[in-house]
């Protein structure tokens, strides 16, 4: 229901997302996505919030190594949980998706919450269940239509009400990691990503924006 420009060939796209970036910057209504947020995160606010956010994120990031060499040791670490826990299948056929999404995940995890799990813990698999049929429902052509016609949210019954309950299963379980994180909270000596963010929330505690 909105006029809609759609950019095609190298030339224009360049011109739009690297020498004009900044005019290009913002980032599209998904409002079934939207909704659990209320405008933050990284991936779905936009104007002011997502650039502080997206930098602070980068820099932190960026220190704890991502883009770097010094990452590697924790990728050599999770390949060879990997490699273990395709050794437990004793080459018989097996479907090895899951196994390859828990390697990059425990990464993402180790730096976020200074935490790996075990292939196997039902912690680990809750969240990457949640996280799988979010990525599914956002995915399907109901939630698309709920993109383009925002008011069916509202008023037809649909998976779109999955997408909040096992997104507020996320944001509790992060909530607790803040929680732990912040009872032994060392300023001079951040741990990981958590740490940071609260290092940080608590300098600009006065700042209303």
């Amino acid at each position: 229901m909105k006029p809609t420009v759609v950019l095609h060939g190298y030339e224009v796209v360049k011109e739009a997302l690297i020498d004009r970036g900044e005019e290009f910057s913002g980032r599209g209504s998904a409002p079934a996505s939207e909704k659990p947020r209320k405008g933050h995160g990284i991936l779905f606010s936009n104007g002011n919030r997502w650039k502080e956010i997206r930098r602070f994120s980068l820099v932190t990031l960026r220190s704890f190594g991502v883009g770097k060499r010094s990452i590697e040791d924790r990728l050599q670490e999770e390949a060879l949980c990997l490699v273990e826990e395709l050794r437990k299948t004793n080459a018989s056929p097996c479907d090895p998706t899951f196994i390859l999404s828990c390697a990059p995940c425990n990464v993402i995890c180790s730096i976020i919450f200074q935490k790996r799990f075990d292939y196997k813990d039902q912690t680990f698999l809750n969240l990457m269940e949640r996280l799988n049929e979010i990525v599914k429902i956002i995915s399907s052509p109901w939630v698309q239509l709920c993109n383009a016609f925002p008011v069916l949210l509202h008023y037809f019954p649909g998976r779109h009400g999955k997408i909040l309950e096992n997104q507020l299963y996320l944001k509790t379980y992060i909530i607790e990691q803040a929680r732990e994180h912040q009872a032994s909270l060392d300023i001079n000596n951040p741990r990981d990503f958590l740490d940071c963010f609260l290092i940080q929330m608590e300098q600009e505690k006065d700042n209303p924006h």
